[in-house]
């Protein structure tokens, strides 16, 4: 919903932010109701509604610790603290993308509802929708929830450009998330819809005859032309020429103070609602468990929340690597805790690589691991496609993973290090290699430079020494797992490096890497263990190969500990804590118009000009960041930030410019949780560090993809390549795909008299493609001078034309039930017989809602020649309402309200959440009224 003024012209927008001038100020301001704000209630809303049904089934209460609902408390009461950065990344990446369609989609308007576009407006979001659950169905998490994004922003601008409010409207329109239900009552090119506003009142401007035929238009709005048909609304604000044409004015709400601003209020709380019912139609398609992973959260009583990736070589020579991974697996599948919620598996050797098998299923993985085995030349100098894996696994991992990299040989796809660095880059993950038996130090070099990029580990070792290692892996698997420390020196040289443990910090690891060098660990209180002391006054230290490893024995001492390392050789040093508090960050576009927001870059940040970073911290209401700086990875350049804390609780931070070559951020705050007042003040302060090295570059590349991509088809990229002062010369274009598809991409662009160009290339989807399959294109540009490139990281998906677009029904209800006395004494049960019709895909999939009890289903043949699902369940007699959810093959959701009296209605959609709403009625309240 564009809850700010409306338009400026997209090339401007795009300029604008590409210089870094525009301001953030609006971004605090909580007078208004933004797409960030709506979709982050709505979310909270419906992950309340997950996890009370969840805690019904399990017998335990749901209780919030507050009354309103926050990504803390609903965490704490939904039993999922170690997924708290996934959820809020989530977040952060549906509400970005949200963003993003004022960025990219400014001036059209079937995304904004306006110039009366609603038929066109209603496919982009059920096309959208359809994408997002057959992506879901495909374990493609993110680029679903890139998809939902996107269409989020189109369906809450409904309520705030449209005439629905004014009609009276306080609930969801249903229809616009229904391809099966008729859009009619919409008026007509020939319809007049409005009045003048008189003056800069605009409050009755719609026509009495509009409001009593429950007519539904939307204003029309142009930043180039003052002509509308006529008799028709404008949307209004000083960018719209429309509005100073007869009739005069506007009707959108997206403010406060927009013309129609004394609704912003009731068209926000509807776009929540109507949000809501979205994502409850998604739970409904997907399932509860997979809903919740969507949104990054794991709820397993045994799981860590992470993700197991293993890019594994089995070319001859490797079966005691092999036996060992194997046994590992073994161990973690067992394991009561700690087991991870994805594990993701890719083989590779001298001559292939892949398939990637990703799996939430344990057994399943330990079967595929186990099925590897050694094979090929057994020479450990033969080159082996080790980076080709590594990129598989990159373009399928979640952000922020912890990659293992196991293999014996040198890498023998070099040229994909600029690929794997984009995406290092772009997804923040940390690459661990685990190296034995190396032919030769030369042989190893790209895999030290990759982990140095990453924040992750080269560990050199032989084979015998190879078990020893795999404690990384198991220190990798426990949840919650922040960055206090990490350096990376090439040369090596003495130093001391100092550090903060904070009270949140449960266990302490120190990593140091590096040949030829020592050590000397001191606490905050003065207590020190040097590296040959394995076992010393503050923990263990253990040595294997190139790799050591400092186990801090807890509880930890609060305040500023030291390492310092004596070697002349590189090292890299990385402390890493169990915490609650951590951060994720991301460069942005900032946005102003038409509404404040911000949305991810991706690609690197531009040289030579300001930059503004959004952050994020977990932890709770109670922390809160205070600094935010950029420094040099191998200098002593250091650029503090200005850090505004946003109205969704997040933080914008603004760099006057940005340091040369590469640099990490750095984050220092506060815990006003762990003051008391027998506390040092000094107790509050913690800081955090990003593992990734990041760099700027002198090109700038943007893209963007044009229409559906369905399988048997191209799909059409166009991307833009610009840099200062190269009038005339050559810009080298390398496209990079996860897949493999057939791409048809320019070697090269000649830059224009402006330093820019453009073009397009075309990616081809097999025709056996299933639909949901994510894919990853990576575009790098690489200037005049070889060095210094960028690139754009794109996440596309192929996704089929659905033709089944009618949701499961119940057709016959029978209901059982004598509940006259103590309910808790007696129960009811009903017999549902559902199904999906002639030409439907088929029910795939049976629940309840609101009850807990017994479900049974069986298929059989119905009567129309077609399979039904009968459903059969009881429940006790104080469960008076349930709610029998069905879906299809391809995500059509039909709903049942069955009452135990012997009513029952049929519903396509039903949104029962009083509770939440409520809630979110509240938290709207104070947010707009500052109560």
């Amino acid at each position: 919903m564009e809850f700010q003024t409306r338009c400026i012209f997209l090339v401007i927008l795009l300029s604008l932010a590409l210089l870094g001038t525009l301001n953030a100020f609006k971004l605090v301001d909580s007078d208004s109701m933004t797409h960030h704000r709506i979709t982050t209630a709505a979310i909270l809303n419906i992950t309340a509604d997950v996890c009370k049904a969840l805690a019904q089934q399990e017998g335990r209460d749901f209780v919030l610790a507050e009354d309103s609902l926050s990504v803390q408390n609903l965490s704490e009461a939904c039993l999922f603290t170690d997924s708290v950065k996934a959820f809020q990344t989530a977040i952060a990446v549906i509400s970005g993308r949200n963003a993003w369609v004022d960025l990219r989609h400014a001036l059209d308007e079937e995304y904004h509802f306006d110039d009366e576009s609603f038929v066109r407006g209603r496919r982009l979001i059920t096309r959208g929708l359809a994408a997002a659950k057959a992506n879901i169905k495909q374990e493609n998490y993110q680029a679903a929830q890139l998809a939902v994004g996107e269409i989020l922003h189109t369906l809450q601008d409904f309520y705030s450009h449209s005439n629905w409010v004014e009609l009276g409207n306080r609930i969801a329109f249903s229809t616009l998330i229904r391809a099966d239900l008729v859009f009619d009552n919409i008026a007509d090119i020939n319809t007049p819809t409005c009045r003048n506003c008189e003056g800069d009142n605009c409050e009755n401007n719609i026509l009495e005859t509009v409001i009593a035929e429950k007519k539904i238009t939307s204003g029309y709005f142009s930043l180039t032309s003052s002509s509308k048909p006529n008799g028709k609304c404008s949307h209004g604000s000083s960018l719209d020429r429309t509005s100073k044409t007869e009739p005069r004015g506007g009707i959108n709400k997206d403010a406060v103070d927009s013309e129609h601003g004394s609704l912003h209020a009731q068209a926000a709380q509807v776009a929540v609602t109507a949000t809501s019912q979205l994502l409850q139609d998604i739970r409904g398609a997907a399932g509860d468990g997979d809903f919740l992973r969507f949104l990054g959260i794991s709820r397993s009583s045994t799981s860590s929340g992470v993700v197991l990736c293993f890019v594994i070589d089995t070319s001859s020579g490797t079966a005691g690597v092999l036996a060992e991974l194997k046994r590992l697996a073994a161990s973690v599948v067992s394991n009561e805790s700690d087991k991870p919620d994805v594990y993701i598996l890719v083989p590779f050797n001298e001559t292939s690589h892949g398939p990637l098998k990703k799996t939430s299923d344990s057994d399943k993985f330990l079967s595929e691991i186990n099925l590897l085995s050694a094979s090929g030349a057994g020479n450990s100098s033969e080159p082996r496609q080790s980076l080709s894996g590594l990129l598989l696994a990159l373009a399928e991992a979640p952000s922020s993973s912890e990659i293992f990299v196991f293999t014996s040989g040198p890498p023998g796809d070099s040229h994909l290090e600029s690929t794997l660095t984009a995406l290092i880059e772009n997804t923040k993950s940390a690459v661990n290699f685990l190296l034995t038996n190396l032919s030769s130090v030369q042989s190893g070099d790209l895999y030290r430079t990759l982990a140095r990029v990453s924040g992750g580990q080269a560990i050199e070792i032989t084979e015998q020494e190879f078990n020893q290692t795999l404690t990384i892996v198991t220190d990798a698997l426990k949840s919650a797992q922040a960055t206090l420390l990490q350096v990376v020196r090439n040369p090596g040289a003495p130093e001391t490096f100092a550090f903060t443990v904070d009270a949140s910090v449960r266990t302490l690891l120190v990593y140091v890497t590096g040949d030829s060098l020592t050590f000397t660990i001191t606490s905050a209180s003065g207590v020190s263990q040097r590296s040959r002391e394995s076992v010393g006054r503050l923990g263990t230290i253990q040595k294997v190969g190139n790799f050591q490893t400092v186990r801090l024995t807890s509880p930890l001492q609060t305040g500023q500990w030291r390492i310092n390392i004596n070697s002349a050789r590189p090292y890299t040093l990385k402390a890493i804590g169990e915490s609650t508090i951590d951060f994720f960050f991301d460069f942005v576009e900032v946005i102003q118009h038409p509404q404040p927001g911000f949305t991810a870059l991706n690609s690197r940040p531009q040289t030579g000009g300001n930059a503004s970073l959004s952050v994020s911290v977990t932890g709770g209401s109670s922390v809160k960041v205070t600094e935010v700086t950029l420094s040099q990875v191998s200098g002593t350049d250091t650029v503090a930030g200005a850090v505004e804390q946003t109205a969704t609780g997040d933080y914008l931070v603004t760099m006057s410019r940005l340091p040369e070559g590469a640099f990490s951020l750095q984050l220092k705050g506060e815990n006003s949780s762990s003051s008391s007042s027998s506390s040092r003040a000094s107790d509050m302060l913690f800081q955090r560090q990003s593992s990734t090295q990041l760099r700027t570059s002198a090109v700038a590349v943007t893209a963007q993809e044009s229409g559906d991509w369905r399988p048997g088809s191209n799909l059409t990229v166009n991307f833009t390549v610009a840099t200062a002062n190269n009038a005339g010369k050559t810009v080298a274009i390398r496209p990079t795909n996860n897949r493999g598809f057939a791409m048809s991409y320019p070697a090269s662009l000649t830059l224009g008299s402006g330093g820019q160009a453009e073009d397009k290339g075309t990616l081809f989807a097999p025709a056996n493609t299933p639909s949901g399959t994510a894919v990853t294109l990576v575009i790098e540009a690489t200037p005049p001078n070889g060095t210094n490139f960028n690139y754009v990281v794109m996440r596309l998906a192929v996704t089929a034309e659905e033709t089944d677009v009618t949701p499961p029904e119940c057709e016959s209800v029978t209901v059982n039930a004598n509940c006259t006395r103590n309910c808790t004494l007696r129960t009811w049960d009903f017999t549902a017989v559902v199904s999906d019709g002639r030409q439907g895909s088929g029910v795939e999939r049976v629940s309840v809602r609101e009850a807990r009890g017994t479900l049974n289903t069986t298929s059989l043949p119905g009567a129309g020649g077609f399979n039904v699902t009968l459903a059969s369940f009881s429940t006790s007699c104080c469960s008076e309402e349930v709610v029998l959810v069905a879906a299809d093959g391809v995500g059509n959701v039909g709903t049942c309200l069955i009452r135990s009296g012997g009513g029952e209605g049929v519903h396509a959609v039903s949104l029962l959440l009083p509770l939440w709403v409520s809630m979110v009625g509240l938290t709207l309240t104070k947010a707009l009224h500052g109560s």
